[in-house]
């Protein structure tokens, strides 16, 4: 016999499918303004910004169809020893588009044998989430840090722009009660984040991320702690 969601559980299940549904119709966007792309004789500003906000759309319904299964309980990490270069330079290539279109200086500290374990599909978007949202708002530069802490791993992601907002430095990053859901500027991306760090465990420790306005560079740092 088949089941039905009850009345309290419709809504979200009904739009976990829909966000699938216009995930995959952008998907097919996506490759079309990549083939056009490939046809002009030259570089096309257009079509590299209209292929960075439609991947940015991709990338966000990807969060919410996570943060759905998470809530749902069906979510599970899948953790491996990972190549933390190869997760920074994961992240560097979804964001490439944009780095790319602002003339960045994208700046990488870290070296070349160290690991963490984690998922890795999940962490590599998650710093392309935040490092996202440096290049929309440094000047010039962003670097990528990664040293150890107090027996964690830590990835900061630095620029030289204005640094966040007070609202967002008082907010507990893990409470969506305390984002701000009408300037438009939400601060979703790092719940988000906040919310996949914290599922990596390991020898009683949970994963966090903090942010300031300490960047070596003057402006915003966001720092993940992997244990």
């Amino acid at each position: 016999m088949q089941t039905h969601p009850k009345n309290n559980d419709l809504f979200p299940t009904v739009l976990a499918s829909t966000v699938h549904d216009i995930k995959n119709s952008l998907g097919t966007l996506l490759e079309l303004v990549r083939q056009t792309a490939a046809k002009q004789d030259g570089p096309s500003a257009e079509l590299n910004q209209l292929e960075f906000e439609a991947a940015r759309i991709n990338h966000s319904l990807m969060q919410l169809l996570v943060m759905y299964k998470v809530d749902s309980q069906k979510f599970s990490l899948d953790l491996e020893e990972c190549s933390v270069i190869d997760i920074i330079y994961e992240a560097i290539h979804q964001q490439a588009r944009l780095s790319g279109l602002h003339n960045i200086d994208l700046q990488v500290d870290c070296g070349a044998d160290v690991i963490c374990y984690c998922d890795y599909p999940i962490i590599s978007n998650a710093l392309a989430a935040v490092l996202n949202n440096a290049l929309r708002y440094t000047h010039k530069t962003v670097l990528i840090a990664v040293t150890e802490e107090d027996g964690y791993l830590t990835i900061a992601i630095e620029d030289d722009g204005a640094g966040y907002p007070p609202h967002f430095l008082t907010a507990d990053l893990n409470d969506t009660a305390e984002l701000d859901w009408v300037s438009g500027n939400t601060g979703l991306g790092l719940y988000f984040v906040s919310v996949m760090a914290g599922l990596h465990k390991n020898a009683g420790k949970n994963g966090f991320v903090r942010i300031d306005n300490e960047s070596r560079l003057g402006g915003a740092r966001f720092k993940l702690f992997l244990p």
